[in-house]
């Protein structure tokens, strides 16, 4: 195997993405705007509004399709609908 090859694969495994990027992004928005105060129930907040614009995103690119979406996601349809189903329960739920 190559050194250039290997080493190549090592920096790009160091580097985040453009997802990560994002995230921290907003975290640090996000913490800033606490203005020192802890944050409540972070990890649940954080991964909803991440599987929410995850989903919406995908089945945007399916064209509504839950079949395909699901497919793209690695989950079942009904697994999908369920997920669908929590959102528009919280949706539904904010003030």
């Amino acid at each position: 195997m190559d050194i250039d090859t290997t080493q190549g694969r090592a920096d790009r495994a160091r580097q985040s993405t453009a997802i990560e990027r994002c995230i921290q992004a907003e975290l640090k928005r996000y913490f800033s705007m606490l203005e020192g105060q802890p944050p409540a129930d972070l990890y649940r907040l954080v991964m909803r509004q991440a599987e929410g614009a995850l989903i919406r995103s995908v089945l945007e690119q399916c064209n509504g399709n839950q079949s395909r979406a699901a497919a793209w996601l690695g989950i079942s349809r009904g697994t999908l609908r369920g997920k669908l189903a929590e959102q528009s329960d919280t949706q539904d739920h904010k003030p």
